[in-house]
């Protein structure tokens, strides 16, 4: 895979076409680096001038701000934004929602201003113009539900870009009774990731697993690595992990190119 930094475009007194914000969760976390393994594998296969800001590249600072710490947010956000204006950066891709809502709508306020596109946008945009097409059928007739993460769908208004993109893998795209603008948070959003359940009878992720659940499906996609974790436990909760796997958006049309 080819992954070049923006110190190393800079060196060469280049510009990418996009820089690819990795995230927390898509660098340190096992399970979500497959899913920017799988971005940078369609990246390449479309010949994407990308970049990563690797080593200088920190938290949004989301989870901070979601807790109330907003004086680390604002620390977090001023030193990212820094090194974003001096690489004098347009365009983000990220496949994490919260860092697209963070960068997208609360870094204007602090100097941060750039175009931000979520993954699945971006995909759209390839596979739209040519630049990418999905050659295998790995997922035809195959039952596919998509769970909408909530910082991209509620909060975002962003609900058909992923659709569209799955629906060229000629699978059986099937919408849980709550979808789009309804639907049912998977339970780690808000900096809820990081803590424990509090007192109920059911907890979030295991509700919203027996969502996508009742539509009998192969693979539950998602958009969102905390979405991914959140979903792939409640499908341990419901002992299902024999006949259903939790992939990203990604994942599944990286393996179908």
């Amino acid at each position: 895979m080819t992954v070049k930094t923006m110190a190393e475009f800079t060196a060469e007194g280049k510009q990418p076409e996009i820089l690819f914000w990795v995230g927390s969760a898509g660098s340190y976390d096992d399970r979500a680096k497959k899913i920017s393994r799988a971005f940078v594998k369609i990246l390449n296969k479309a010949n994407v001038e990308f970049a990563v800001l690797g080593s200088e590249e920190s938290c949004t600072g989301d989870v901070a701000k979601r807790a109330g710490n907003e004086f680390l947010f604002q620390m977090q956000a001023m030193m990212n934004i820094e090194v974003l204006n001096g690489y004098e950066i347009k365009r983000i891709v990220t496949c994490d929602p919260h860092s697209f809502n963070t960068l997208k709508n609360e870094y204007p306020g602090l100097g941060g201003n750039y175009d931000v596109v979520h993954h699945t946008q971006y995909i759209k945009e390839l596979l739209d113009g040519g630049r990418l097409s999905l050659e295998g059928q790995v997922y035809k007739e195959k039952r596919i539900t998509f769970h909408d993460p909530c910082y991209l769908g509620r909060a975002n208004s962003v609900f058909d870009a992923p659709r569209e993109v799955l629906k060229k893998t000629n699978a059986n795209i099937l919408e849980m009774k709550r979808h789009k603008k309804d639907a049912l948070c998977c339970g780690a959003g808000g900096a809820q990731m990081f803590k424990e359940p509090e007192k109920g009878d059911m907890d979030i992720n295991v509700l919203r697993t027996k969502d996508a659940l009742e539509t009998n499906p192969n693979i539950i996609a998602t958009g969102c690595p905390y979405c991914n974790t959140m979903m792939t436990d409640g499908i341990k909760a419901h002992e299902k992990e024999e006949s259903v796997t939790v992939l990203d958006v990604a994942e599944l049309i990286a393996n179908s190119i």
